[in-house]
């Protein structure tokens, strides 16, 4: 997944940010990107606008995580706001333990990944909890790609 690009929007008035700049750092968030753009429910949306806040477990001092969406749908009479993290499915789970007398530097690299990534998701849930919004997570198996 390392396509990257430049989304145009039809529904530009939806998006909530410029809607001449929008990047997709994968084909997974242009997909998303696209559903989002043309679903009736969405009535807004941001790319990697909002700013959280985090501790790294890595270095111990403040990062700030930006969550590749923000989407605001209305639902009924109600309106319902979310932020979602796109990830490959294997990303989500923390790694599998190595049976190696030695960790290999895959191993290493994915136990720091997982690390961030879950310290990122720890204070994004945190954001979201404050604010009464969701946030989610993402896979191949939800945007319905295998």
């Amino acid at each position: 997944m390392a396509y990257k690009g430049k989304f145009k929007p039809i529904n530009y008035y939806k998006y909530l940010g410029n809607p001449t700049n929008i990047i997709y750092r994968s084909l997974w968030e242009c997909k998303l990107m696209s559903y989002l753009d043309r679903h009736n429910d969405v009535i807004g949306w941001a790319s990697e606008e909002i700013a959280i806040p985090y501790r790294s477990p890595l270095d111990g001092r403040k990062h700030r995580y930006f969550p590749d969406f923000y989407v605001k749908r209305k639902i009924g009479s109600s309106i319902k706001e979310s932020l979602i993290e796109v990830k490959p499915y294997k990303q989500t789970m923390p790694p599998k333990i190595t049976k190696s007398k030695s960790p290999t530097k895959k191993y290493l690299n994915e136990v720091r990944a997982w690390g961030v990534n879950e310290a990122k998701w720890n204070a994004a849930t945190e954001y979201c909890k404050d604010r009464g919004w969701d946030f989610k997570i993402m896979t191949e198996n939800e945007l319905g790609i295998k």
